[in-house]
């Protein structure tokens, strides 16, 4: 199992943001749908084998965790537009402390990045990290940044976590994953 954590730190917490607009009236709910669709897409199939996490922290009810679980997920296409639809659905449905599936395969609870951290252990995906391809055994669980930097407070969350690099350039979150992603594949399918 493959777990990616992206942090949307503006990220709508209700359903208030149009689906015609993610960027602006979804807090850059745009790149999250991208994050989603890079860790569970295949070309005409889905990773059954991985779960994405959105940390939503903006307005106006934060923070709230979605989570999108590759093995059950239904009703998602390859595009942002599906994505944010799910994740709009899902977002004003009545939580606590613990998921809630609000869609097939996609769950929702209150709270962050503090309460992630103590069921998984991330690595965060950094441009200054250590070269994935240097890295013998890679973990599990990725942990990255929307279009912002990790705050002061998440810095310290994560200081005890391994950082990687996907490449030599900084790039996009939806992209990293990506890249990540193949590096895995190739490692599983026994190339070099």
């Amino acid at each position: 199992m493959t777990t990616f954590a992206i942090i949307g730190h503006l990220a709508r917490t209700d359903g208030g943001f149009s689906l015609n607009d993610l960027p602006g009236s979804g807090g850059r709910m745009d790149v999250l749908c991208r994050c989603v669709n890079a860790s569970l897409f295949l070309s005409h199939d889905l990773r059954r084998d991985a779960d994405c996490y959105l940390v939503l922290l903006g307005a106006p009810a934060g923070p709230k965790t979605v989570k999108f679980s590759g093995a059950s997920v239904r009703s998602l296409s390859p595009d942002e537009r599906s994505a944010g639809a799910l994740v709009k659905k899902v977002i004003d449905t009545p939580c606590g402390s613990e998921f809630r599936e609000a869609a097939d395969g996609v769950s929702i609870r209150k709270g962050g990045l503090e309460r992630l951290m103590t069921e998984h252990a991330f690595a965060v995906l950094d441009e200054n990290g250590t070269d994935i391809r240097t890295v013998q055994d890679l973990p599990a669980a990725y942990l990255l940044s929307d279009h912002l930097n990790f705050t002061e407070q998440e810095n310290g969350l994560t200081g005890a976590c391994p950082r990687y690099s996907v490449g030599p350039k900084c790039l996009h979150a939806d992209h990293a994953i990506t890249v990540l992603q193949n590096e895995l594949d190739r490692r599983r399918c026994g190339w070099k």
